[in-house]
């Protein structure tokens, strides 16, 4: 089982892999859902740990809508992240109607066959994710994960959609489902009983008093990683 950790910086990516973590999502302006880093950030994210690391990449937060000319600074920021030695992406498009952008997708795929992406939380705002799931299979060479709470406000709520996309996942043998969005070291074990999956995600339920102004909760780490255990 992978549990993946949102970190900002070099010193929290860290503390992370110490603590356990098996893979890192890297974010900047996470009150806003999380943008791309700056790329002194990246280049010392992914010079400082061993363990794979995500890069958010997403120009805006105003939605999940992009014009050519937002490709391309998109593209650019994915090229940097290949220029500096990484291959994980984090990232999500969708076209006016709530569907999967495959033309975006397509135009970052293209950057590198090499490219590991997780697509992001834009998945959750499709109603028909499981015909979604369908799509993204298509690229599933590159489209290694879908980052999702199973279009509901967190995973605890989202359980049994995502008990369904984890089956899917499975009959398709299609990207894997990250189980990610409220999760604590108190319901973790309640959701994965129903999910089944094998990867979750942890962003504020691993931060002293839910903050991500302050250091992670070393008590509920350790907690997370013994039952992974």
């Amino acid at each position: 089982m992978i549990i993946e950790i949102i970190v900002q910086n070099e010193q929290e990516a860290i503390k992370a892999e110490k603590m356990g973590a098996g893979r890192l999502e890297l974010v900047s302006a996470i009150d806003e859902g999380g943008l791309t880093p700056n790329f002194e950030t990246i280049k010392r994210v992914l010079g400082s740990v061993t363990i794979p690391v995500q890069v958010m990449i997403r120009p805006h937060s105003r939605d999940f809508f992009y014009s050519d000319s937002e490709l391309k600074t998109i593209i650019e920021d994915v090229e940097n992240v290949l220029n500096l030695g990484g291959q994980g992406i984090v990232f999500g498009a969708l076209k006016k109607d709530y569907t999967i952008d495959e033309h975006a997708l397509e135009k970052i795929i293209a950057v590198s066959d090499q490219l590991d992406i997780t697509f992001h939380r834009a998945f959750d705002e499709i109603d028909d994710q499981l015909s979604a799931y369908t799509v993204l299979t298509d690229y599933k060479k590159q489209v290694q994960r879908i980052l999702t709470s199973g279009g509901h406000e967190d995973c605890l709520t989202g359980k049994q959609a995502l008990r369904k996309l984890v089956k899917l996942s499975k009959e398709l043998e299609g990207p894997t489902i990250l189980c990610g969005g409220g999760l604590t070291s108190m319901n973790i074990e309640e959701i994965h009983q129903t999910v089944g999956s094998s990867e979750y995600h942890f962003g504020s339920g691993v931060r002293k008093n839910g903050s991500y102004t302050e250091g992670f909760n070393k008590r509920v780490v350790e907690q997370i990683m013994e039952w992974k255990a």
